[in-house]
């Protein structure tokens, strides 16, 4: 008999779900469950509705304006 107070054990394959659609993810697809979720997940990099934001540093942004546009070293 099982203690109430005791939590039970997540189910180790709970979790594994395709990102896409959600349905349980195939080894040979990992995390996803076919080739066509993985090539949505692609796609959706390749033409930008993915982005990793990045922070704008102020002081490159200054360098880059006292070389009038250019990288430094670059002449």
């Amino acid at each position: 008999m099982r203690a109430p107070h005791i939590a039970m054990m997540p189910d180790a394959r709970r979790g594994k779900t395709c990102p896409i659609c959600g349905k349980p993810g195939a080894a040979a697809f990992r995390p996803f469950c076919s080739r066509r979720c993985a090539d949505v997940d692609l796609n959706r990099w390749l033409s930008g509705v993915y982005a990793v934001p990045v922070a704008d540093d102020e002081e490159e942004d200054e360098r880059r304006d006292d070389n009038g546009g250019e990288e430094p070293g670059q002449s």
